[in-house]
């Protein structure tokens, strides 16, 4: 079942953390079924993870379309599969507290497609796509198992917390070794 998983790329830049979850965005859905949208500029990196455009995914004109946003009234479910061929999600690096960035972002530009939520909490965006992926190939989202706020070491002395919701795939929080090294080197451990 091919399904379109449009990143509607909502930050200023495409930075480090972006790049990593991006990559590990096309390696879950394949190169083929990703899109990068509303992208300032054309970057190589993007094009070899995925189709890409510079125009808001609200301007393409598309067809059964679903909008994954926590302030959804909907959940997604696997019946959705059958009825969507885009799913599309902000590429937003999260805030805490959520500033409901997806509604003001993008959700509001697209009043007329239909939204579904993958709970209320925030998830990083690779996590958000492993849900969707999980959920259209027909497991219900309360039968999925997950872990919120994950605390990372990065060094003896140090942790930091990332309040979002992680999918825990054979018991252990699915993320990627990169973004733990990346938040090691940032902290300068």
């Amino acid at each position: 079942m091919n399904k379109t998983f449009v990143i509607e790329h909502l930050e200023p830049t495409v930075g480090k953390w972006c790049k990593i979850e991006y990559a590990n965005i096309s390696k879950i859905v394949g190169k083929n079924n990703l899109m990068f949208t509303n992208l300032k500029k054309q970057t190589p990196f993007l094009k070899k993870l995925g189709k890409t455009s510079n125009k808001s995914v609200s301007k393409l004109n598309l067809n059964n379309v679903c909008i994954l946003d926590p302030e959804a009234k909907e959940i997604l479910t696997p019946k959705d599969a059958k009825k969507f061929d885009y799913f599309i999600f902000g590429g937003i690096l999260g805030d805490y507290p959520p500033k409901k960035r997806t509604k003001q972002e993008l959700t509001k530009f697209m009043p007329n497609v239909e939204k579904r939520n993958i709970g209320k909490r925030q998830f990083p965006t690779d996590n958000a796509v492993k849900v969707v992926q999980e959920i259209i190939n027909g497991k219900k989202f309360q039968d999925l198992k997950f872990k919120y706020k994950l605390t990372i070491r990065t060094s003896k002395f140090a942790e930091v917390t990332l309040p979002f919701n992680y999918l825990l795939v054979n018991n252990k929080p699915f993320i990627q070794d990169k973004i733990v090294t990346f938040l090691k080197r940032k902290r300068g451990l």
